[in-house]
């Protein structure tokens, strides 16, 4: 699955924008319901992808008498593992969001309890930092170099 930037994971998934509707409480059912059915498709997704690389590195395994093939074949397989370790990480925190969403907790940041507010949610659905504690975040980082 490569993943556009400009997409949200929602565009990727066949989800719609979620239609907001003036006047409508934060996190009411009907948003919780969109969010719980995209992080569940996505995770669905993954763990799809997770399946097609086992089956495709069993049967595109081989042996060959060529360095050269054999190279290649194995930087492939090199690069599939480091993709499907990066969903791995990403289904962590796709469940960490479902577990959220559970509690209660889904769409208010962990920092500062804020709204982290629906488009941000779309962009990413396993946001928990609110835009202003996330730049805070950020910059942080870039200041202690990590």
């Amino acid at each position: 699955m490569t993943a556009d930037a400009s997409v949200s994971a929602g565009q990727r998934l066949g989800f719609g924008p979620y239609p907001l509707e003036e006047g409508e409480p934060y996190m009411n059912e009907r948003q919780l319901t969109y969010f719980r059915d995209l992080l569940q498709s996505w995770r669905h997704e993954l763990l799809s992808e997770v399946a097609r690389t086992v089956h495709h590195m069993q049967d595109d395994a081989a042996s060959f008498a060529d360095p050269t093939d054999r190279a290649a074949q194995e930087s492939d397989f090199s690069l599939e593992l480091r993709t499907r370790d990066r969903e791995r990480k990403l289904l962590k925190k796709i469940n960490e969001a479902l577990r959220h969403l559970e509690q209660g907790e889904f769409g208010y940041c962990e920092d500062c309890g804020a709204e982290i507010g629906i488009r941000r949610l779309e962009a990413r659905p396993t946001a928990t930092l609110c835009i202003e504690c996330k730049t805070i975040a950020e910059i942080r980082e870039k200041q202690q170099g990590t």
